[in-house]
């Protein structure tokens, strides 16, 4: 008998194993896109805008789109480390780009090692953790396997915009490599595709960093075309804009004038320099878009089209002069708003416009959710699931902080920002959607501001040390 009951037992391991195994293959795939720098000026947001993303704009057709998400911080590093741990900034101390994110977070999970965890084979390439110090923020915990590389592509000999005394060897722009395989973010999307066409016993995790349209704006010849200089639309720059900033607009903004400054003597060399900046930039994101619409035709070409959820972000906006200000590291509309857009089959509906602002510490308690995950205590955000299903939700205001003590919070009418000095900035977005006057002076709003200060946050965190290397 004792052989009977061998058989039986051997019967049962067998069953159970087949039933976790179909377990696990039931939940479903997770395909997450960040994309570096992209800002609002696309026809994502509206079909008026210059830079063109087709296949960015497909994809949200095809589920849900936020029209009003918010960066939790404009810096690579710190806006990352949130949306990645699902934790705010001014909690952790992660504020800016050298901070050293895993020193301050020693026992946090990553939404990667999370799902990882969870018998997810989580998988990656491209920019996910900030490039700093050559991936030296890059957590080898959080994934079954990642392809490290490069995330510049081969630089030219010398600088293509004829600005060598400009910035850094990455303040630079012009069409370049030849061979769009060159190119890392063409790699990345390339291993992604392999990922996509393998056969999986596991439901994947599978992350793609697209880098561009992240400095330097190098693009392959033919997105240039695509945006010639004599049809080229420029950002619209308003007479006196930084009149009325602040105090501490002025302090947290003093780091990066170099880059305006720079640029307004560089026109007295090359008069076309900014307008090529400008250019390179749109050229940048064309190009980022259209390795985006190479990776979706890959799933939907694949066996997992139907059990792949697709969430697409960015990790900031992008200033090209606005306010007399370029890249981000400002806690406006333009270096905040981005893309961002979550598919979800059988739960999020075509064409779906959700305007209830939102910042990224959604997305980890999202994700968890959508696969069926309880949310970890470490998650400082809320799940948007209600609004994935159309459902009302009553949410607070979207929240952004850079540096220590500075914040910004967003409705859908008012973006409100206090300095670390306790200076303010108040903008009406029904009427002043270019945030040219600053109404934190004007008695009328007191009213406003007066309820908007008791979301600020009372308590920041030091700054987490650097990291060294």
């Amino acid at each position: 008998m004792k052989w009977v009951r061998r058989i039986l037992v051997s019967f049962l391991m067998q069953v159970l194993f087949l039933c976790g195994m179909a377990a696990q293959q039931s939940k479903p795939n997770i395909l997450f896109i960040t994309i570096d720098d992209m800002n609002d000026w696309t026809t994502l947001f509206d079909p008026d805008h210059p830079i063109k993303t087709p296949h960015i704009q497909s994809l949200a057709r095809r589920g849900a789109f936020f029209s009003h998400a918010y960066a939790s911080s404009p810096a690579c590093n710190p806006s990352r480390a949130s949306v990645l741990t699902g934790t705010r900034p001014h909690k952790t101390g992660v504020y800016g780009n050298s901070s050293d994110w895993r020193r301050a977070l020693p026992g946090a999970k990553t939404i990667q090692q999370y799902f990882k965890q969870n018998g997810y084979f989580v998988c990656g390439a491209g920019k996910i953790f900030h490039h700093h110090n050559d991936w030296a923020f890059h957590d080898n915990a959080s994934f079954d396997e990642y392809l490290m590389m490069a995330i510049n592509e081969p630089y030219p000999e010398k600088k293509l915009n004829g600005l060598p005394a400009y910035g850094s060897r990455n303040t630079d722009w012009g069409a370049w490599p030849e061979d769009i395989s060159q190119t890392a973010d063409f790699r990345t999307v390339d291993y992604a595709i392999q990922k996509i066409n393998q056969k999986h016993d596991r439901p994947f995790f599978l992350n793609v960093g697209i880098y561009k349209p992240h400095s330097p704006f190098f693009a392959p010849k033919e997105f240039f075309e695509k945006y010639p200089r004599e049809r080229l639309k420029m950002p619209e720059l308003i007479k006196d804009d930084v009149q009325d900033l602040p105090p501490g607009a002025q302090t947290l903004l003093a780091p990066t004038d170099w880059f305006w400054q720079g640029m307004m003597q560089a026109k007295t060399t090359y008069p076309n320099a900014y307008a090529d900046y400008v250019r390179a930039y749109q050229a940048c994101a064309g190009f980022a878009d259209e390795m985006i619409g190479k990776l979706i035709d890959a799933l939907d070409k694949s066996q997992y089209k139907d059990n792949t959820i697709i969430v697409l972000w960015s990790d900031h906006g992008f200033h090209l002069g606005e306010k007399q200000h370029f890249e981000k590291f400002a806690l406006w509309e333009k270096s905040t708003h981005i893309p961002f857009v979550i598919v979800a089959p059988g739960l999020t509906k075509p064409n779906a416009v959700i305007r209830t602002p939102v910042d990224m510490t959604v997305v980890y308690p999202t994700l968890c959710e959508l696969a069926g995950l309880p949310i970890p205590q470490q998650a400082d955000g809320f799940s948007v699931m209600p609004l994935l299903k159309n459902n009302p939700m009553t949410t607070p205001p979207a929240l952004m902080t850079y540096m220590k003590g500075n914040h910004a919070l967003r409705t859908e009418r008012w973006r409100y920002i206090q300095y670390a000095d306790g200076s303010e900035e108040l903008y009406d977005h029904q009427i002043d959607p270019l945030e040219t006057k600053n109404l934190a002076d004007e008695p009328e709003w007191e009213k406003v501001i007066v309820a908007f200060r008791k979301d600020i946050p009372v308590s920041n965190a030091e700054q987490v040390a650097d990291l060294q290397k």
